[in-house]
């Protein structure tokens, strides 16, 4: 009889399940235990890097990292520590076989569902080989469990209802995580200032006009709506660099086409050397928010 019955990768932010594997089992408990698996996987942000929720016959375990959380569910005899080594295998394939940039902007669910193939063979090799080849070492994942035991959540306050959560889960009194953008570096505080910079002259160009020169006719406007685009732009990138959003990538590269757009509108106002100096700092901009990822804040272990 297999140990792990199903595995299943899910986004933290907002749930959006990645990738499952196969349907192999279909007894009522192991139904019953995948609907709390799914409501656990819309509260993923509340929890530590590691969970446990236990039932009378069946364990669900989950972890997280890089905003990304994988789940199992297992018999309830199977090791806790072979389950969290088989989560961490897990997690080491998925982030080696997929972008995690492109991870983080996916919106269809189940867009990597080409990795069950990947989960098919490490759940063989935990459930039915006699020396599983596994790529982490059991006594670190031990250590871990003993030093951070895993959350526990209280199955008996899980209610499914028409598929959404009555009541509240039980948890101990651990803290929960929370996730931010890495700490800023020295040349994205230069670009937000350069952004800033090219921002006040967009602004000022397009007050310019407004006061002196909008009634010359409809081309005057449209010089104008593009002085004020490049600001607001301009204003957009600093904020996708200091604040996490959500596809990220897809709203920076917009940001950086629309000011290439704007500045092309503007060519004889502005020369060459300003047209490149504007560009200049969409492109650094651009490249820092694509480079500062997403990195999860260590809990406050203060006594």
């Amino acid at each position: 009889m297999s140990m792990i019955l199903f595995a299943y990768v899910v986004r933290v932010t907002d749930g959006l399940p990645l990738s499952a594997s196969s349907d192999f089992e279909h007894s009522r408990e192991l139904q019953e235990c995948k609907k709390q698996l799914k409501i656990v996987s819309k509260m993923l942000g509340q929890f530590p890097g590691r969970g446990t929720v236990k039932s009378n016959q069946l364990h669900i375990h989950f972890t997280s990292s890089q905003g990304i959380a994988y789940m199992t569910i297992c018999c309830s005899y199977y090791p806790t520590t072979m389950a969290f080594c088989f989560l961490e295998e897990l997690g080491m394939e998925f982030v080696s076989s997929f972008e995690v940039a492109k991870i983080h902007v996916v919106t269809r669910p189940y867009a990597f569902l080409e990795f069950d193939t990947t989960i098919q063979k490490i759940k063989w090799h935990y459930n039915y080989s006699n020396r599983p080849s596994i790529k982490i070492s059991v006594t670190n994942i031990q250590r871990e469990l003993k030093v951070a035991p895993p959350r526990q959540v209280n199955v008996d306050d899980l209610v499914v209802t028409n598929g959404s959560l009555n009541g509240h889960l039980h948890l101990q009194p651990n803290s929960a995580p929370s996730y931010r953008l890495e700490p800023v570096s020295m040349v994205g505080i230069l670009s937000v200032i350069l952004n800033i910079m090219c921002g006040a002259l967009n602004l000022i160009r397009g007050v310019h006009l407004i006061e002196h020169n909008f009634q010359d006719g409809d081309e005057e406007k449209g010089t104008v709506v593009a002085f004020l685009v490049a600001f607001i732009t301009c204003a957009f990138q600093c904020y996708l660099y200091l604040f996490y959003a959500s596809a990220r990538t897809i709203k920076a590269a917009g940001a950086f086409i629309l000011i290439c757009m704007c500045n092309s509108y503007l060519f004889g106002l502005r020369n060459v050397w300003q047209i490149l100096f504007h560009l200049g700092v969409a492109s650094l901009s651009t490249h820092q928010i694509l480079s500062r990822k997403l990195t999860e804040r260590p809990p406050d272990c203060g006594v």
